[in-house]
């Protein structure tokens, strides 16, 4: 890949103009108020005189092709290849993050870095490789809204299917921009503790809560993963009330991925060791015991 700094700017579709041209950006639950010349927690969206700006639209830091069951989707499209795309930024601060360098770098140096590659390529290239599907993904594809509901869009025109692994923290207004196109989306759900998404992600826990219920209530293809990191989320009273939510508000039917965590390639956590096995297959278990019928091991 061809890796290049970038000027260009697309001017972003979620915002609202406040007073001395501040902006407050809609796109997701952190409803950033921008000063001019600053940009959002994301990194990628910034305040120029007044107008919010997408800095990564058109330029994507990653695109591959990988099995559908590496995002992870287990029971949609199975044995088949998706055409997965990111660009830099992310809006939150995972210290788990294993993409760390594409999601928090951009936070650090201001540079954007990434390569042109427009909607109508994207679709070509999934077409090209038998692909029925593309995959928004790697960071979080909220923070590319722009650049994803274009080429959502297109995909639809063109029989693919329009796939999402996000945090779940966007914004209502993002969702309903979505969901005319969206398939299938694989939601993290990190912890049931709120202290947890504040401290290691800089984010809250309800928004994701609530966004997980309004996607099912659309009737979207969602599944849920949890990563499970020893000392930080893997008591299993927080595992079983992560069960006991899919259970009661999305279903018994309602795929549950729990993933074990690699300490060696997080971005913060490098000193904490790697989930032990039994922990993530007595995750399965609790999952079961709850009456989730899909519970599925990753990393093991």
């Amino acid at each position: 890949m061809i890796w290049v700094n970038i000027k260009d700017m697309k001017e972003a579709i979620l915002y609202k103009k406040l007073n001395n041209r501040k902006v407050q950006c809609r796109v997701c639950n952190h409803y950033c108020k921008i000063n001019p010349g600053k940009r959002g927690v994301c990194g990628v969206r910034e305040n120029k005189n007044g107008k919010l700006y997408s800095l990564v639209y058109d330029r994507a830091c990653a695109e591959n092709i990988d099995p559908i069951e590496k995002k992870p989707f287990y029971h949609f499209l199975p044995g088949t290849f998706s055409l997965s795309i990111a660009t830099v930024g992310c809006n939150f601060r995972c210290h788990n993050c294993q993409n760390w360098d594409i999601s928090q770098n951009v936070k650090i140096a201001a540079d954007i870095i990434g390569q042109e590659l427009p909607p109508e390529k994207i679709v070509q290239n999934a077409i090209d490789n038998n692909c029925p599907s593309i995959s928004y993904t790697y960071t979080e594809p909220t923070i590319f809204l722009e650049y994803a509901l274009d080429t959502m869009k297109l995909a639809r025109k063109a029989g693919l299917k329009n796939c999402w692994v996000s945090n779940g923290y966007m914004s209502k207004e993002s969702l309903k921009l979505i969901f005319p196109n969206l398939d299938a989306i694989n939601v993290d759900l990190k912890s049931s503790d709120d202290e947890f998404y504040k401290k290691y992600c800089n984010a809250r826990l309800q928004p994701v809560l609530d966004n997980l219920m309004a996607i099912k209530k659309a009737k979207v293809h969602l599944e849920v993963t949890t990563l499970v990191i020893p000392t930080l989320n893997d008591e299993e009273n927080n595992l079983k009330k992560i069960a006991q939510f899919i259970h009661g508000k999305l279903g018994a039917d309602t795929p549950w991925h729990v993933s074990r965590f690699s300490g060696m390639i997080s971005w913060k956590l490098q000193h904490l060791p790697d989930t032990p096995a039994e922990t993530i297959r007595r995750a399965k278990e609790i999952g079961e015991g709850v009456g989730l019928k899909r519970v599925h091991l990753g990393n093991i």
